[in-house]
């Protein structure tokens, strides 16, 4: 007869076994470890995305700064020692000679002092001018430090800070 099977005759039922317990098992272990593996991948995920919307915030802040510095840069003196959180700094240039960059200073204080970061700080130096003289480039340097986001499984602020130099000349 064809297509049919004696009793005790085990040709060909070999490949149709399933799986033992323990393939099972380590089937279930690599799953295991691959998911641990993907879940502290979130985690770290998490905080690096936290971190790179600080750097975007106070990357844009510092070349706002730039922008304004840049346009009025025939003073660029009256910039020199701006410091957010010291409140009298923007007094300090004078309004009737300056009133660009006391406006600039006003805002950009603002500005510093309304993001959600803890003790933001935003600084600009300027340095004497830069050879050859006849061109009455400067340094200009601004920069910003403040306590980025807490590191995962710690309550530590860590101490973050961007600093943006470029070379401007008065005209």
């Amino acid at each position: 007869m064809v297509g049919t099977r004696r009793q005790g005759d085990t040709r060909g039922v070999e490949s149709e076994q399933g799986f033992s317990l323990i393939e099972g098992m380590i089937a279930s272990g690599v799953l295991a470890v691959g998911l641990l593996g993907m879940a502290a991948m979130q985690g770290m995920a998490l905080v690096k995305n936290i971190d790179a919307k600080e750097l975007t915030a106070t990357v844009t802040l510092a070349s706002d700064m730039f922008e304004r510095i840049q346009f009025n840069r025939r003073n660029v003196v009256a910039y020199d020692g701006i410091d957010t959180q010291n409140t009298g700094t923007c007094n300090t240039i004078d309004a009737a000679l300056q009133l660009q960059a006391r406006g600039d200073c006003l805002l950009w204080d603002s500005l510093v002092d309304s993001t959600p970061f803890e003790n933001i700080r935003g600084t600009v130096a300027v340095s004497n001018v830069i050879e050859p003289v006849v061109l009455g480039q400067r340094t200009v340097t601004v920069t910003l430090t403040w306590a980025g986001s807490v590191k995962s499984g710690s309550s530590i602020k860590r101490n973050r800070s961007i600093t943006l130099t470029r070379v401007m000349s008065a005209e």
